[in-house]
């Protein structure tokens, strides 16, 4: 004979009750002094640590202190039950009742990391040191069991990667699916070692590259695009990859490149004619159907062409039309420094990167390449090293600068706690990328284009370009060119030691006190 279910208003009496901590009807995780406790407030206060004010002890502080409800241990709460786990005696949430977080999260990765005699495949050791130390393992274990799609999840990957089914090279993991699982494995196994190391954007790239060609129709046109991509594209991300590093912006310049490669080909298909036979006349018209945004990145396509003989060495690329972006005015720049600094509702990392774009003209990719380590203390003075000589940081924003030192966000993946970016991004190792951080800065009223124009034109009118050119790391020719269209007066400058810092320099717009 099968056991009846419950009915409703048996489930409702033997499994739901109101929170002692919440108040919300919820389902009961658990009996505790005060009164009924849900999943949500149990998990919450078990993984509360700190200095007992009742006995002392440094330990789990899931009870309440009748009166003024301070969070105390379960010994001096008077609970029942402990949180102490059976293994290593951690005291704080349990899974299954008896195992910490930590320990459970050893368990799994012992098991998916295992090559098939029991053991863990010893390639993958610092791998397995480096997520079981990670500073919260409910976050892997939360990885572990989130899925990515039907072809697979992290925990999947981890398996086939356990029983050598995957080599440990880049290219394996670029063929991989889910791509994104695949990909935050990869710089998991770069930031432990296991991987040599290697430029995010680059791996992106190649990644993307395959799926592309595989969808172009016509071999002759994957053929075509191939070769490009081999010979003139994949060679200069990898000479920029080796010099300093690929910005998000030059990794979409480069899928872009070959995108509009593969349309003009399409494009010279319907009009009945091939890359080897077209025209100055086919050249002229796609060229005047289609934006400079796109004229911009066929050029390299064409140019290639011309040079390698795949189409009529006659062939005339049409010039390129250099956009000229608006800037703030001073007082749009300064009403925007002023409200960064004083604004305590916007995020501290979006104020601390506001104020660099604002005050030293710096792109994003370059920001959010700034180590903690390029915050220099001289004394009492605070430097930002941007280029050479560093640049002095005023009062103000130097108080911001430590306060955002201090409380860094994004600290909590793998690798994350002894990350020295300046910026930590979510993924491991890696920095916030300049792309999601420019929309934020958008969102909070900061136009990244506009704000770093004025804040350059603004140095220029200042100081002489070489010196603006020095100190904030741009090349000589770019800081002469916008001194001229500026209309700056510093053609020409008194000769001398120009390395050190103008004496009590500092940017305009901000002041010592």
């Amino acid at each position: 004979m099968t056991r009846p279910y419950a009915t409703d208003e048996q489930y409702e009496r033997w499994f739901m009750a109101e929170c002692c901590r919440c108040g919300r009807h919820r389902h009961k995780a658990g009996t505790w002094p005060d009164g009924y406790v849900c999943r949500t407030c149990s998990d919450r206060a078990v993984r509360t640590r700190g200095t007992c004010p009742g006995c002392g002890e440094d330990r789990a502080l899931p009870g309440l202190r009748p009166g003024d409800r301070a969070a105390i241990c379960t010994t001096c709460a008077g609970f029942a039950q402990t949180f102490d786990c059976s293994r290593c005696g951690f005291e704080g949430k349990l899974l299954g009742g008896r195992l910490c977080e930590r320990c459970t999260l050893a368990d799994r990765l012992t098991a998916l990391l295992d090559d098939g005699t029991g053991r863990l495949r010893p390639a993958l050791v610092p791998l397995f040191d480096l997520l079981v130390t990670m500073d919260k393992p409910g976050s892997g274990l939360a990885w572990l069991d989130m899925r990515r799609g039907q072809l697979g999840n992290a925990s999947q990957l981890l398996r086939r990667l356990g029983l050598g089914e995957i080599p440990l090279t880049h290219d394996a993991f670029h063929k991989l699916q889910p791509w994104r699982a695949a990909s935050h494995l990869e710089e998991l196994l770069m930031g432990c070692g296991i991987l040599p190391a290697a430029d995010k954007h680059l791996c992106s790239f190649q990644r993307w590259l395959p799926g592309h060609l595989a969808d172009i129709p016509g071999p002759e046109h994957a053929k075509s695009i191939r070769l490009f991509a081999t010979w003139h594209v994949l060679p200069r991300l990898r000479a920029r990859a080796e010099r300093s590093h690929i910005t998000p912006s030059i990794r979409r310049f480069a899928s872009e490149q070959i995108k509009y490669a593969t349309g003009f080909l399409l494009w010279l298909g319907e009009r009945n004619t091939t890359l080897a036979s077209c025209g100055q006349v086919d050249v002229d018209a796609w060229f005047a159907e289609n934006p400079e945004h796109a004229r911009t990145r066929l050029r390299g396509f064409l140019n290639w062409a011309v040079q390698g003989r795949h189409c009529p060495r006659s062939l005339a690329i049409p010039a390129m039309k250099i956009s000229r972006r608006s800037a703030l005015s001073e007082d749009e720049r300064l009403a925007a420094l002023g409200r960064l600094l004083t604004d305590a509702e916007i995020p501290m990392r979006l104020r601390v990167a506001g104020i660099i774009v604002l005050l030293y003209a710096q792109p994003l990719s370059h920001v959010v390449r700034l180590a903690v380590d390029d915050a220099v203390h001289d004394g009492d003075t605070m430097l930002l090293r941007l280029g050479e000589p560093p640049s002095p940081v005023p009062a103000p924003v130097a108080a911001l600068l430590l306060e955002h030192l201090a409380t860094r966000a994004n600290m909590n993946t793998a690798t994350n706690p002894a990350s020295r970016w300046l910026f930590p991004g979510r993924r491991t190792g890696q920095p916030l990328g300049s792309n999601h951080l420019s929309a934020l800065l958008n969102q909070a009223g900061i136009p990244i284009a506009a704000a770093r124009g004025a804040a350059i034109r603004q140095q220029l009118l200042e100081l002489p370009a070489p010196v603006v050119a020095d100190a904030l790391g741009y090349h000589n020719k770019t800081t002469s060119r916008l001194r001229n269209e500026t209309g700056g007066t510093w053609s020409r400058y008194a000769p001398g030691d120009h390395t050190r810092s103008p004496a009590g320099w500092v940017p305009r717009g901000t002041s010592d006190s």
